[in-house]
């Protein structure tokens, strides 16, 4: 059985290729120039990449069967639910998980306008947007830390000016406010929370089990 290269190469496979090669350079510049450069996070850009890849050999390959758009909301849907059962995944790698998954659907599915300029333009839109709010949004997070405090003379409603400046000489910290959460009178102690900005989240994240 004889091979025709032109098969290989008509036009719907160009259009392929074509749209594989924007995911790849979509794909590069969101992991590698936006992520890795911010996170230093090999595994999740290792991630990242392969999940972008798959999603788009997987959408690219099954439009060859009567498929519509509720197609790819749907493959999206079940990728969403996707939970990692060793480690937590953060809520900031979850948003460049979706992303990569969306430039993945979007470079295999959408109809191409006049010189793909449509698809280009979404890559474009999606990168952006990452970028704009990882890099340049550079928005304080108030973290919290919980401090027990024996100077219990200073709890009192009227001295709090006093037991706010103490808490900063102590701890370095630019705190704002202070919430008292119990009080020891045995032991002369009060928990407290006290609340600071800072461009870093230092708060731990909340994690619940995994489900057996």
């Amino acid at each position: 059985m004889n091979l025709d290269l032109t098969e290989l190469f008509d036009w719907d496979n160009q259009v392929l290729i074509l749209r594989l090669i924007i995911d790849i350079l979509a794909s590069f510049i969101l992991v590698r120039l936006i992520y890795y450069n911010t996170h230093k996070n090999k595994d999740f850009l290792f991630t990242f990449a392969l999940f972008n890849l798959l999603i788009f050999l997987i959408c690219a390959l099954l439009t060859t069967a009567t498929i519509e758009m509720g197609f790819a909301f749907g493959l999206f849907a079940i990728f969403s639910f996707i939970r990692y059962r060793t480690v937590t995944v953060p809520i900031k790698e979850m948003g460049y998980l979706f992303a990569s998954l969306t430039l993945g659907i979007i470079n295999a599915l959408a109809v191409p306008g006049k010189f793909f300029a449509i698809i280009i333009f979404c890559n474009i839109l999606v990168i952006g947007a990452t970028l704009l709010l990882d890099k340049f949004m550079h928005l304080s997070h108030e973290n919290m830390k919980e401090v027990v405090y024996e100077r219990i003379d200073l709890i009192v409603p009227e001295r709090r000016v006093e037991m706010l400046a103490d808490l900063k000489l102590r701890t370095g910290l630019p705190i704002h406010r202070i919430e008292i959460t119990s009080i020891n009178f045995l032991r002369d102690t009060a928990n407290i929370y006290v609340f600071y900005y800072a461009l870093e989240n230092e708060n731990k994240t909340v994690s619940g089990g995994a489900d057996d």
